[in-house]
């Protein structure tokens, strides 16, 4: 092989390393628009939502407010796989999970012991500004909800 092609072949390498590792669309620190948004009534709202790596994992950090105006703080962490990963913090679910469908959308599921209690969708704009999450599911007192919520990066 001549140097030409073997540097041709480093930059290919280091471009296809570089596309791989590039930050995934849902990383970083979203704030909740509440203009934007719509909440069942009693739902609880997720004011921040920061997404970061944590090695080769995600860590997803939630504050906001309960349905009575008190502060919550939950966290998460595992992988976009659609497996199960435990959740602290939240009285209102165990597990959640997380399943990539395309290069800017999720798949959520929130469970309560083996059931599951909410599951929805999240996406994020094309210019990367805007995330978009809208869920259904059943409120412990087994009352069915919709809601959407829209955050800006920060």
């Amino acid at each position: 092989m001549n140097a030409k092609a073997i540097a041709a072949t480093l930059v290919l390498c280091l471009f296809g390393a570089a596309v791989c590792f590039a930050q995934d669309a849902q990383m970083g620190t979203w704030k909740l628009n509440e203009a934007k948004s719509k909440f069942a009534p009693g739902v609880t709202k997720n004011n921040t939502v920061a997404v970061e790596a944590a090695g080769d994992n995600v860590k997803i950090t939630v504050d906001g407010t309960d349905s009575n105006g008190k502060p919550t703080h939950n966290e998460w962490t595992g992988k976009f796989d659609g497996n199960d990963y435990p959740v602290t913090g939240d009285p209102t679910s165990d597990k959640r999970s997380y399943m990539k469908i395309d290069d800017r959308t999720l798949g959520l599921n929130v469970k309560k012991g083996s059931k599951n209690t909410i599951s929805g969708r999240i996406a994020v704009s094309v210019d990367g500004k805007t995330r978009t999450v809208t869920v259904r599911g059943t409120d412990p007192t087994g009352k069915k909800f919709q809601s959407t919520a829209v955050y800006d990066k920060q």
